[in-house]
């Protein structure tokens, strides 16, 4: 060990070197991030149950009465009495938390039998259960990519960033392929050897510009070259098909895609993720992932919620079919005023405005001035120069509410001048 006074000359500033300025280099890149209007805030909401999709803004000691424009409860499950219900009697029986991770003492019956109901939902062997749809596609396509040898993944240019940050942890050699651009990955599976393993990762529904994947034309190319197939899900689950098992369902494609990820947090209201595969690669994902092995569990009080909520979304398709008569409606509402709808097959309605300022600006006076609550979606979430209001109907939503959104946004977004000035002071 040095003597003390050996180690305090270790610990002076380098007369040779500026010394970092650590609170000035954090202020300069938050200061950038404010300049180019990509600087996110959070609005504080209450959300009112059995009034969804209202709730209350709190400012400071004041409160605003909402309406939600912006959530992923697709399906307003958050809030159904089943749900609720199941809830509220695994926390009277067994307690708040889990106890720990899967692996030690965190496995409960709730867990086991949500892993039976996603399987299931999705006609799969088995499913595995994670924290969140963001550590189920990191961990399983991380895992798959290094216990591959010589793994290949190949990745649709408009894959999300967990997505992108699982294929990253694989570190195997990566490609990624121009978005739904068939003939491109075709290119690139025919360039590879016949025999080396390889993966393609791409999605179902597309969040941001809601548009659907080709899964069964991924699926002929994945069966031609020798690839294995890894589709997200996580936007499509309960949304489309029969029994709510996702857009892979509504294509009459179960049991072609070998593993498809999903979330508990969207459609089924709760929270956590799953990937639903052969027992075969779950059991792999399960004894390799770090990020699952070292994570502690959801509460079974989750668990029991989705549980409830998988089983309601399965038997009922009321909230499906309200869900999607909402979206086409609000969508006509927009085009009938000439506003800028992107194009978007899906439930997901964004409206592109293209500047990140005003982006911003917009959405702020919608919450000011009519009490509606979007979000701004700018980079990096989308490339610069596609910033866009995403809107999110849902079967709550009256037609009342979508023509005063859409009055909402045909007076706003006919000032745009106005806006930006408003923006740029």
């Amino acid at each position: 060990m040095p003597s003390d006074e050996a180690f305090d000359r270790q610990c002076l500033p380098n007369p040779e070197f500026d010394a970092m300025n650590y609170d000035q280099h954090f202020d300069d890149l938050l200061h950038r991030l404010k300049a180019e209007g990509n600087y996110r805030t959070f609005a504080e909401i209450k959300r009112e149950c059995g009034n969804f999709p209202n709730g209350i803004r709190r400012i400071g000691e004041g409160e605003q009465p909402i309406t939600v424009w912006c959530s992923n409860d697709y399906l307003a499950m958050a809030q159904h009495p089943a749900v609720l219900l199941a809830m509220h009697s695994a926390l009277d029986t067994v307690g708040a938390g889990s106890g720990g991770t899967r692996n030690i003492a965190g496995t409960t019956v709730y867990h086991v039998d949500l892993e039976r109901e996603l399987s299931a939902l999705h006609g799969t062997e088995a499913a595995l259960l994670c924290t969140s749809g963001y550590v189920a596609n990191e961990a399983a396509l991380g895992t798959l990519g290094r216990m591959l040898p010589d793994c290949l993944i190949l990745s649709d240019a408009f894959n999300h960033a967990s997505m992108i940050d699982g294929i990253k942890t694989a570190r195997c050699e990566r490609v990624v392929f121009r978005h739904n651009d068939m003939a491109h990955l075709e290119e690139l599976l025919a360039a590879q050897p016949l025999e080396r393993p390889k993966l393609i990762a791409f999605e179902s529904v597309y969040s941001m510009d809601g548009d659907f994947g080709p899964i069964a034309e991924i699926c002929a190319l994945a069966r031609q070259y020798n690839a294995i197939t890894y589709c997200d899900e996580v936007h499509g689950v309960g949304l489309y098909g029969k029994t709510g098992g996702g857009v892979i369902e509504r294509d009459g494609l179960v049991g072609q895609v070998d593993v498809i990820s999903g979330t508990l947090a969207k459609a089924f209201g709760v929270m956590g993720g799953y990937i639903a595969a052969s027992a075969r690669i779950c059991d792999v994902v399960r004894s390799f992932a770090s990020n699952f092995i070292f994570t502690t569990s959801v509460s079974p009080v989750i668990a029991a919620g989705a549980i409830a909520s998988i089983r309601h979304v399965r038997a009922s398709s009321a909230e499906r079919d309200a869900l999607h008569a909402n979206a086409a409606y609000l969508k006509a509402g927009l085009t009938g005023r000439g506003l800028p709808l992107m194009p978007s097959p899906s439930h997901i309605v964004p409206v592109r405005v293209g500047d990140p300022v005003r982006c911003k600006a917009l959405c702020d006076r919608l919450m000011a001035e009519y009490g509606i609550y979007v979000q701004p979606i700018n980079y990096p979430t989308v490339p610069k120069g596609t910033e866009r209001m995403r809107l999110t109907p849902s079967p709550q939503h009256t037609r009342a509410d979508i023509d005063r959104l859409v009055d909402a946004l045909t007076a706003l977004m006919g000032l745009n001048s106005a806006v930006e000035t408003q923006a740029a002071e």
